[in-house]
Protein backbone atom coordinates (compact mmCIF):
# COMPACT_ATOMS: atom_id res chain seq x y z
CA UNK A 1 0.00 0.00 0.00
CA UNK A 2 3.08 2.63 0.96
CA UNK A 3 3.98 1.36 -2.16
CA UNK A 4 1.20 2.22 -4.49
CA UNK A 5 1.06 5.96 -2.34
CA UNK A 6 4.88 6.62 -3.04
CA UNK A 7 4.02 5.62 -6.79
CA UNK A 8 0.76 8.28 -6.77
CA UNK A 9 2.81 10.82 -4.91
CA UNK A 10 5.39 10.51 -7.59
CA UNK A 11 3.02 10.35 -10.62
CA UNK A 12 1.33 13.78 -9.51
CA UNK A 13 5.04 15.53 -8.89
CA UNK A 14 6.15 14.57 -12.32
CA UNK A 15 5.72 17.64 -14.54
CA UNK A 16 6.67 20.06 -11.49
CA UNK A 17 10.33 22.29 -12.02
CA UNK A 18 12.39 23.08 -9.78
CA UNK A 19 13.03 26.68 -8.87
CA UNK A 20 16.25 27.92 -9.88
CA UNK A 21 19.20 29.63 -7.35
CA UNK A 22 22.39 30.08 -6.75
CA UNK A 23 24.16 28.03 -4.72
CA UNK A 24 24.07 30.03 -0.92
CA UNK A 25 28.20 28.83 -1.31
CA UNK A 26 28.87 30.79 -4.23
CA UNK A 27 26.73 33.87 -2.38
CA UNK A 28 29.14 33.48 0.93
CA UNK A 29 31.87 33.69 -1.47
CA UNK A 30 31.09 37.08 -3.15
CA UNK A 31 31.00 38.32 0.61
CA UNK A 32 33.49 36.94 1.70
CA UNK A 33 35.73 38.25 -1.76
CA UNK A 34 34.24 41.87 -0.27
CA UNK A 35 34.91 41.38 2.93
CA UNK A 36 38.86 40.34 1.44
CA UNK A 37 38.92 43.29 -0.50
CA UNK A 38 37.74 45.85 1.35
CA UNK A 39 40.08 44.44 4.19
CA UNK A 40 43.15 45.19 1.66
CA UNK A 41 41.83 48.65 1.23
CA UNK A 42 42.27 49.15 4.90
CA UNK A 43 45.41 47.58 5.07
CA UNK A 44 47.14 49.62 2.01
CA UNK A 45 45.74 53.17 3.75
CA UNK A 46 47.12 52.08 6.97
CA UNK A 47 50.47 51.24 5.75
CA UNK A 48 50.95 54.80 3.55
CA UNK A 49 49.82 56.29 7.09
CA UNK A 50 48.11 60.09 7.63
CA UNK A 51 47.48 62.11 4.26
CA UNK A 52 51.18 63.83 3.49
CA UNK A 53 50.57 67.76 4.20
CA UNK A 54 51.77 69.31 1.37
CA UNK A 55 52.04 72.96 3.18
CA UNK A 56 56.15 73.57 2.80
CA UNK A 57 56.29 76.57 4.87
CA UNK A 58 58.62 77.38 7.89
CA UNK A 59 57.86 76.27 10.85
CA UNK A 60 60.81 77.09 13.10
CA UNK A 61 63.90 79.81 13.23
CA UNK A 62 61.71 82.53 12.15
CA UNK A 63 62.93 85.94 13.73
CA UNK A 64 60.18 88.21 14.68
CA UNK A 65 59.93 92.34 13.10
CA UNK A 66 59.43 95.51 14.15
CA UNK A 67 55.81 96.67 13.45
CA UNK A 68 56.88 99.96 11.72
CA UNK A 69 59.27 97.48 9.34
CA UNK A 70 58.45 97.90 5.72
CA UNK A 71 58.15 94.55 4.06
CA UNK A 72 59.25 94.05 0.35
CA UNK A 73 60.25 91.49 -2.25
CA UNK A 74 60.24 91.39 -6.04
CA UNK A 75 61.34 88.39 -8.06
CA UNK A 76 63.37 89.00 -11.32
CA UNK A 77 61.26 89.83 -14.12
CA UNK A 78 58.59 91.72 -12.14
CA UNK A 79 58.04 95.01 -14.02
CA UNK A 80 59.29 98.13 -11.88
CA UNK A 81 56.08 100.24 -13.17
CA UNK A 82 54.45 96.73 -12.34
CA UNK A 83 56.17 96.50 -8.52
CA UNK A 84 55.66 100.06 -7.99
CA UNK A 85 51.86 100.19 -8.57
CA UNK A 86 51.34 97.36 -6.10
CA UNK A 87 53.62 99.58 -3.41
CA UNK A 88 51.45 102.66 -4.19
CA UNK A 89 48.13 100.19 -3.63
CA UNK A 90 47.22 101.35 -7.40
CA UNK A 91 45.76 97.19 -7.65
CA UNK A 92 42.56 96.32 -6.05
CA UNK A 93 42.68 93.71 -4.07
CA UNK A 94 40.74 91.00 -4.82
CA UNK A 95 41.06 88.80 -1.60
CA UNK A 96 42.04 89.81 2.05
CA UNK A 97 43.04 87.25 4.69
CA UNK A 98 42.97 88.92 8.39
CA UNK A 99 45.35 86.80 10.50
CA UNK A 100 44.66 89.06 14.13
CA UNK A 101 44.43 86.28 17.25
CA UNK A 102 45.69 84.08 15.37
CA UNK A 103 48.88 81.63 16.52
CA UNK A 104 51.63 81.20 14.27
CA UNK A 105 50.73 77.30 13.81
CA UNK A 106 47.10 78.28 12.36
CA UNK A 107 48.73 81.49 10.38
CA UNK A 108 50.36 79.02 8.30
CA UNK A 109 47.99 77.18 7.54
CA UNK A 110 45.40 80.03 6.89
CA UNK A 111 48.12 81.90 4.41
CA UNK A 112 48.83 78.65 2.50
CA UNK A 113 45.41 77.86 1.91
CA UNK A 114 44.90 81.60 1.18
CA UNK A 115 47.66 82.30 -1.38
CA UNK A 116 46.71 78.77 -3.32
CA UNK A 117 43.37 79.12 -3.28
CA UNK A 118 43.57 82.95 -4.52
CA UNK A 119 45.94 81.32 -7.61
CA UNK A 120 43.61 78.76 -8.43
CA UNK A 121 40.85 81.06 -8.55
CA UNK A 122 42.88 83.04 -11.09
CA UNK A 123 43.08 85.90 -8.45
CA UNK A 124 46.33 88.46 -9.31
CA UNK A 125 46.42 90.95 -6.44
CA UNK A 126 45.60 89.66 -2.82
CA UNK A 127 46.26 91.47 0.46
CA UNK A 128 47.15 89.95 3.97
CA UNK A 129 46.62 91.28 7.19
CA UNK A 130 49.06 90.29 10.09
CA UNK A 131 48.76 93.54 12.42
CA UNK A 132 50.56 95.76 14.04
CA UNK A 133 49.46 95.02 17.50
CA UNK A 134 48.13 97.95 20.23
CA UNK A 135 49.08 96.02 23.52
CA UNK A 136 52.23 94.78 24.35
CA UNK A 137 50.93 91.57 24.20
CA UNK A 138 49.64 91.94 20.38
CA UNK A 139 52.95 93.74 19.64
CA UNK A 140 55.19 90.78 20.73
CA UNK A 141 52.25 88.60 18.79
CA UNK A 142 52.10 90.78 15.79
CA UNK A 143 55.90 91.45 14.93
CA UNK A 144 56.39 87.34 14.65
CA UNK A 145 53.48 87.29 12.36
CA UNK A 146 54.91 89.80 10.48
CA UNK A 147 58.11 88.30 10.53
CA UNK A 148 56.42 84.48 9.29
CA UNK A 149 54.44 86.51 6.49
CA UNK A 150 57.53 88.11 4.94
CA UNK A 151 59.45 84.39 5.51
CA UNK A 152 56.10 82.43 3.56
CA UNK A 153 55.29 84.60 1.07
CA UNK A 154 59.07 84.18 -0.09
CA UNK A 155 59.02 80.67 0.03
CA UNK A 156 55.72 80.56 -2.36
CA UNK A 157 56.42 80.34 -5.83
CA UNK A 158 53.05 81.31 -6.79
CA UNK A 159 54.25 84.92 -4.91
CA UNK A 160 55.60 87.36 -7.60
CA UNK A 161 56.10 90.49 -5.41
CA UNK A 162 54.69 92.23 -2.16
CA UNK A 163 54.99 95.30 -0.13
CA UNK A 164 53.31 96.25 2.98
CA UNK A 165 50.21 98.62 2.26
CA UNK A 166 50.02 101.90 2.37
CA UNK A 167 48.23 103.73 5.32
CA UNK A 168 44.31 103.66 4.76
CA UNK A 169 44.86 100.12 3.69
CA UNK A 170 46.98 99.32 7.07
CA UNK A 171 49.95 100.44 6.48
CA UNK A 172 52.70 98.22 7.96
CA UNK A 173 50.03 95.83 9.72
CA UNK A 174 49.28 94.56 6.02
CA UNK A 175 51.01 93.69 2.70
CA UNK A 176 50.07 93.81 -0.66
CA UNK A 177 50.77 90.22 -2.25
CA UNK A 178 51.22 89.89 -6.50
CA UNK A 179 50.57 86.82 -7.35
CA UNK A 180 51.58 84.42 -10.73
CA UNK A 181 49.03 84.49 -13.41
CA UNK A 182 47.31 80.98 -13.83
CA UNK A 183 47.27 78.68 -16.47
CA UNK A 184 43.47 79.69 -16.92
CA UNK A 185 44.27 83.16 -16.89
CA UNK A 186 47.21 82.87 -19.38
CA UNK A 187 44.55 80.91 -21.93
CA UNK A 188 42.04 83.53 -21.56
CA UNK A 189 44.78 86.28 -22.33
CA UNK A 190 46.34 84.02 -25.32
CA UNK A 191 42.88 83.67 -26.45
CA UNK A 192 41.64 87.74 -26.59
CA UNK A 193 44.56 88.51 -28.07
CA UNK A 194 43.87 85.75 -30.68
CA UNK A 195 40.54 87.12 -31.01
CA UNK A 196 39.83 88.04 -34.82
CA UNK A 197 42.98 87.77 -36.23
CA UNK A 198 43.44 86.33 -39.38
CA UNK A 199 45.60 83.29 -40.13
CA UNK A 200 48.57 84.10 -42.72
CA UNK A 201 47.60 81.45 -44.88
CA UNK A 202 43.82 83.02 -45.10
CA UNK A 203 45.04 86.14 -45.57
Amino acid sequence: MANDEDRGFLDEMSDVVPLKREPRAAARGRVAARRDASLEQRRAAAEQGPPRDRNTLSEDGIAPLDAWYVLEFKRPGVQNGVFRKLRQGKYDSEARLDMHRMSASIARRELFDFIEESHLLGLRTVMVIHGKGQTSAEKERCSLLKGCTDQWLRELDIVQAFHSAQPQHGGTGAVYVLLRKSEQKKRENRERINKGRVPIDQV
